[in-house]
């Protein structure tokens, strides 16, 4: 056999596997959008056991089986489920509503085996999304025309009243933090090892310096290095029957404010053929994504601004007057969250912060994601943010979701488009680093990191099977 044919048959063989490959996903993937799940998961169980012998298949098969399993979860609720929620407000609420409301995408549902099942904070949305629902709930609930002040528009306020506020940290914040979790009974046989990693906080930078460990809940654990971009604490024990496993890590950190009065005329041109300009303008699948639906809406959004300040400042408004915060589905059953987003014109924090850094990126404009959590101090929770890079300024942060301040002050009411306040716990500095020491199972979260991660030698321990805390003390 000559050495030409030898190509040509390896190609034809190799294109054909291709080929296969593809139509097998296509297959699957087309069940999956039809609401198939049976069939797909029937498919993918077969597909599981025909690709040992290719890990890379053999894993993606696994994954997406895992995927529907979680999609299931995050549609909980049938029609009549629904009715019953909104029953408060809406006792007589007709099918022809509901509809609908689907269909404008303020009733989240999708076809699971030929039912309707919706998400299980479809009912909450609903009132963060329709105006006239948002209207009966305020006014039935007594709220409507109380006027509270959030805390962050009084701190931010008082940021400027002070004149504390610069690039330099500022307002500084000592605080004591304990954060656990908790596996809940029998979920794993006794005496087999549970693996934990906990968020840790990534230090070194103005707004977070330091930290202090106080406390583990077990004697040996493991630190991923400095440099690692999602931080962790590692530690393992094993089950007892019939008890909770839980761990623990107790620290100190000191945490700061940041603020940059960023001007157009003081950005300098980007060096383009630097590292840190590729890496930082370049698509990382699948949530930063140059879709056509991506850079097209960037492009509509900027128009024929070129300086990059101004084009930040034009997404975020956009984002801000088109994209409403509202409870999102976990994102490893979301194909491209940012198509998503502008889909359903709806997203929690970290959507709304994929979607920037897509567009971001798309106009040439260096991001990086950013993400632990705020720790107001009577209300905590998870949070995702960026950071924009503008030569001869540096990295800047950038909150979307905390979007624009009611204010005349530009400089209030822009806050949050370039500085952050001094509650934030940062543990990530970016999207789906890997951990250590390594995660055998594919995550409960493949791209944030805030709530930890469980696994033992059966597999992964999804998120319904631990809940997690977090306690806090000032100490200045």
């Amino acid at each position: 056999m000559d050495t030409f044919f030898r190509i040509f048959l390896f190609a034809f063989i190799f294109s054909f596997a291709v080929r296969c490959s593809q139509e097998k996903e296509a297959d699957i993937n087309q069940l999956i959008n039809e609401g198939e799940f049976l069939e797909a998961e029937t498919l993918l169980a077969k597909k599981i056991g025909e690709s040992r012998n290719d890990s890379i298949q053999h894993e993606k098969y696994i994954i997406k089986l895992e995927t529907l399993s979680r999609l299931r979860k995050e549609f909980p609720f049938t029609r009549v489920d629904v009715r019953e929620q909104l029953k408060p407000y809406y006792p007589e609420v007709s099918g022809e509503r509901l509809d609908n409301w689907e269909a404008a995408r303020q009733l989240e549902m999708r076809i699971i085996d030929g039912e309707k099942r919706y998400f299980s904070r479809a009912a909450s949305n609903l009132f963060r999304l329709n105006p006239e629902a948002k209207q009966l709930k305020a006014e039935m609930d007594g709220t409507l025309g109380k006027i509270q002040k959030p805390f962050k528009q009084e701190l931010v306020e008082g940021y400027f009243q002070n004149n504390s506020a610069g690039s330099e940290a500022f307002d500084p914040h000592k605080m004591k933090l304990t954060y656990s979790v908790t596996l809940k009974p029998n979920v794993v046989p006794e005496g087999e090892t549970v693996r934990c990693w906990l968020p840790y906080p990534r230090t070194g930078s103005a707004r977070l310096p330091e930290a202090e460990l106080l406390e583990t809940s077990e004697s040996s654990y493991i630190f991923s290095p400095p440099e690692t971009l999602q931080r962790s604490v590692y530690m393992e024990k094993p089950a007892v029957e019939n008890e909770p496993t839980e761990f623990s890590v107790s620290y100190t950190v000191e945490l700061a404010a940041q603020w940059f009065d960023i001007k157009e005329e003081d950005v300098k041109p980007y060096d383009t053929g630097s590292e840190l300009y590729k890496t930082y303008t370049a698509e990382q699948k699948p949530q930063i994504v140059f879709t056509e639906n991506v850079t097209t809406m960037a492009k509509e959004i900027v128009g024929d601004e070129k300086n990059p300040v101004e084009q930040v400042r034009l997404l975020y408004y956009w984002i801000n007057d088109n994209i409403p915060w509202a409870g999102a589905l976990e994102y490893s059953v979301m194909d491209c969250i940012p198509d998503y987003v502008l889909e359903n014109r709806h997203g929690d924090c970290g959507m709304q912060t994929f979607l920037f850094m897509s567009m971001a990126r798309s106009l040439g404009i260096p991001c990086k994601w950013q993400s632990g959590w705020y720790l107001f101090p009577n209300d905590k929770n998870l949070h995702d943010w960026a950071e924009v890079y503008y030569e001869g300024a540096g990295w800047v942060p950038l909150d979307q979701s905390f979007g624009l301040m009611d204010s005349e002050d530009k400089r209030v009411k822009e806050f949050y488009m370039t500085g952050l306040d001094s509650y934030r716990l940062v543990i990530n500095d970016a999207v789906s680093s890997e951990f250590y020491p390594e995660k055998k199972y594919y995550r409960s979260e493949p791209y944030d990191f805030q709530r930890g991660e469980l696994e033992w030698k059966g597999g992964n321990l999804y998120f319904d099977t631990w809940d997690y805390h977090m306690e806090i003390e000032e100490m200045n």
